[in-house]
């Protein structure tokens, strides 16, 4: 058993290993060959941001001005929107591979990396995504960048009673436009902005959402104010204010802009939008026009699901809500755990311990980016860091050749 687990091939990595070939991976490998340091970067997908090309919905645009998620050394072409499209951003991302040189090995599914401490390396192992027959890999190498991100693994929640809906039941991942849907019923459980935004979509193609709010609390932010992106007003702030006293601004001219949502069944936490972005990766909604739509009676929110029943589920509050079909907007989180072995780095939610923006090194050549909860601006922060301290390595690994 242990000979056929064992790698089949080896391969000598004269860099950094980077595991994950999205926003993140892409950055780390641009800004390391600009330094001249080589990589290999490794994504179990066959294709670069798989979660952007794959597992996101047809109207998806950046929910931030383009400036805020440009990565390391481009700019967004200049005849881009200030909100590029899914399609404008997958494209973006592929001339920036291209420009960089970034060529990922697809297909590389990393099944676990470890230290070696002895050999003073680490060896990662990564098996044919596209060929269960093929050979496994282990890639041997000084350095290993985690870049799979926040966002590797869908969240299912188990609820009593589900296979007693009767319809079907998938995740957001899946979702791609409400044509599918036309006149029917649809449960969409979860309120950030995939819940929001799934709505909405649905509403424009003649379904009939009803949004669910299990804890009745999220914050709600205007994407603009007086045509400037509340996120900008956010950053100018913070150069001044402690972030607890913008968040008190942002909640103010929230309930300004958008009015007292408690009428429509959406509470605000106690926490302020930032401090919870920060602290715990809730991300704000950041409103399009579902607000609208729920105001007008077209998106229905409901409190959380007791159990599922047939054509539809219990709610909490005892009531019962008819559905023909039920989408799990419940968000995403890191696999690290799953395949980084003895190393106390991640927390066991496959996070760094130390928080932004000291989390993007750990110990014997071992780095991560885009765990910042703070979105592709934190990607190229980290990114830019943990380029020059490779850099740095390299460059005294070189030099006594």
């Amino acid at each position: 058993m242990a000979a056929a687990a064992a790698a089949s091939r080896v391969v000598w990595v004269n860099g950094p290993i980077v595991v994950g070939a999205g926003p993140a991976g892409l950055s780390v490998a641009a800004c390391l060959r600009a330094r001249g340091v080589p990589s290999v970067v490794l994504d179990r997908a066959d294709c670069v941001a798989s979660l952007w090309q794959r597992r996101t919905y047809d109207r998806l645009r950046l929910h931030l001005p383009r400036h805020f998620c440009e990565l390391p050394g481009m700019p967004f072409p200049d005849h881009y929107p200030e909100y590029p499209t899914k399609r404008q951003f997958v494209d973006y991302l592929e001339a920036y591979a291209a420009r960089a040189g970034v060529e990922p090995r697809f297909n590389q599914a990393v099944t676990s990396a470890r230290y070696d401490a002895a050999a003073g390396l680490w060896r990662v192992r990564a098996e044919d995504a596209g060929d269960a027959a093929a050979p496994a890999t282990e890639y041997i190498g000084r350095w290993l960048v985690v870049a799979t991100g926040e966002n590797a693994e869908r969240i299912v929640p188990e609820f009593d009673g589900a296979e007693d809906f009767g319809g079907p039941v998938s995740h957001v991942s899946e979702y791609k436009s409400g044509e599918a849907y036309r006149g029917k019923r649809v449960l969409v459980v979860g309120c950030g902005n995939s819940g929001m935004e799934v709505c909405l979509d649905l509403c424009d193609h003649n379904a009939l959402p009803a949004l669910v709010v299990r804890d009745s609390k999220v914050h709600v932010l205007p994407r603009e104010m007086f045509g400037v992106a509340t996120f900008s007003v956010a950053v100018f702030l913070l150069r001044f204010l402690p972030l607890w006293l913008v968040d008190r601004i942002l909640v103010l001219l929230a309930r300004v802009f958008l009015g007292n949502l408690d009428k429509l069944g959406i509470r605000r936490p106690s926490g302020g939008p930032l401090e919870l972005k920060n602290t715990r990766g809730r991300t704000p909604v950041l409103d399009i026009g579902a607000l609208d739509r729920i105001r007008s009676g077209d998106i229905e929110v409901v409190p959380g699901i007791k159990r599922f029943v047939r054509g539809g589920a219990e709610l909490v509050d005892g009531r019962r809500v008819a559905a023909d079909a039920v989408i799990l907007a419940t968000g995403y989180h890191s696999n690290v755990p799953q395949w980084l072995k003895g190393s106390d780095f991640f927390t066991q939610e496959g996070y760094p311990r130390v928080p932004f923006p000291d989390g993007w090194k750990g110990e014997s050549g071992l780095y991560s980016v885009g765990f910042t909860r703070r979105g592709l601006s934190g990607v190229s922060s980290d990114a830019i860091k943990v380029a020059q301290d490779i850099a740095m390595a390299w460059e005294q690994q070189t030099s006594t050749l």
